[in-house]
C-alpha cells in the first residue's frame, strides 16, 4: 500500500497564522486580566502577569443587580444595570421585528410578480450602503421636531429595523429562491393557505438564513454608538454609550471599564453561539446516511 504523502507547509505559514490568533486574541486576554486587577495593580509596574484576581470591577458595574451587597462599595451606580437592560430590550425587539418583517418582504420579492420589483430590490440594498453618520443629523430632526420619540427606546428599535432592514431582505431573498416552488404548490393542493404555507413550509427550511440575519441584526444593534448616542437620554443609554461617557478627564477607572467591557462582549457571543447551531442543523437536515 503505497505511503500517502503530504506536503509540508511552509514554516512562514505558521508564524503568520500565530501572528493573526495573537492579535485576535491578545486584546481579550488583556482586556480580561485587567477586568480582575484592583487599581493599585493595575497602575503597578511590577504586577503586569503576576497579581490577585478579584471581581471587585464586576461588582461595581453590577452592583444594583448582583442578589448580595458587595463589600467595600461606598456608592452603587445603577448605570450599567440600567444600560445593560435598555441595550438588551433594543436589540432584541429590533431583532424580532428586523426578521418578521424582512423575511416577509423578501418573500414577496421573490414569490410575487409586480411592476418595479427589480427596482425595488435594488433600491432596498443601495439604501444599506449609505453610512450612518450621514444620516445622523436628518433622523435627530425628524425624530425631535415631527414624531417627538428622541430619547425613547422605541425611536432607537425602529431606526435600527430601518437600518438592518435592507441587508435581512437581501440576504434572506437568497435563501428563498433556494426553496422549491413545488413544495408550496403541493401544500396549496393540499388545502394549505397562502400564510400556512409561508409559516409551515418556507420559514423552516430557511431557517440557516434567518439565524445568519439575527446574528447580523442582533450584533449591529448590541454594538452600535453613533445613533443611539444621538437618540437616547439618560435612562435609555445603552452599554456602549454608558462606556464612552464614563471617560472623563477627572476620574478614569480601567478596571471598571474594562469589567464593562468584558460584559458588553458576553450577550453578542450567546447569541451567535444559540443562532449559529440552528445554521448547523439546518445544514444537516437533509443529509442522507450513507
Amino acid at each position: 500500500m503505497a505511503r500517502k504523502s503530504y506536503d509540508k507547509q511552509n514554516p512562514a505559514f505558521y508564524a503568520l497564522l500565530v501572528a493573526l490568533i495573537f492579535m485576535a486574541v491578545g486584546p481579550i486576554i488583556l482586556m480580561l486580566s485587567t477586568s480582575l486587577k484592583l487599581t493599585v495593580d493595575i497602575m503597578s509596574d511590577t504586577s503586569s502577569f503576576f497579581f490577585l484576581p478579584t471581581i471587585h470591577n464586576y461588582e461595581t458595574v453590577l452592583c444594583n443587580v448582583l442578589w448580595y451587597e458587595p463589600q467595600g462599595l461606598d456608592y452603587c451606580n445603577p448605570t450599567f444595570g440600567r444600560a445593560l437592560g435598555n441595550s438588551l430590550i433594543i436589540a432584541i425587539t429590533s431583532t424580532i421585528l428586523t426578521l418578521i418583517i424582512g423575511c416577509m418582504a423578501a418573500y414577496a420579492l421573490v414569490r410575487f410578480r409586480f411592476m418595479g420589483r427589480d427596482t425595488v430590490s435594488l433600491v432596498t440594498l443601495m439604501t444599506r450602503m449609505v453610512p450612518p453618520a450621514v444620516l445622523l443629523v436628518p433622523i435627530f430632526g425628524i425624530w425631535t421636531f415631527q414624531f417627538q420619540i428622541d430619547g425613547t427606546r422605541m425611536g432607537i428599535i425602529l431606526i435600527y429595523v430601518a437600518m438592518n432592514l435592507p441587508f435581512v431582505i437581501w440576504i434572506l431573498q437568497s435563501f428563498i429562491v433556494q426553496v422549491p416552488i413545488q413544495l408550496e404548490e403541493s401544500a396549496r393542493i393540499d388545502g394549505a393557505g397562502p400564510l400556512q404555507v409561508f409559516f409551515l413550509i418556507v420559514l423552516p427550511i430557511i431557517k440557516p438564513g434567518l439565524a445568519a440575519a439575527s446574528i447580523f441584526t442582533f450584533r449591529i444593534a448590541w454594538n452600535e454608538f453613533l445613533l443611539a448616542n444621538a437618540l437616547s437620554n439618560r435612562n435609555t443609554r445603552t452599554v456602549p454609550v454608558t462606556i464612552v461617557n464614563s471617560l472623563t478627564e477627572y476620574n478614569l477607572d480601567w478596571g471598571v471599564i474594562m469589567a464593562t467591557g468584558m460584559l458588553l462582549a458576553i450577550p453578542p457571543i450567546i447569541f451567535t453561539f444559540v443562532a449559529s447551531r440552528q445554521i448547523i442543523t439546518g445544514m444537516t437536515a437533509g443529509a442522507v446516511k450513507g
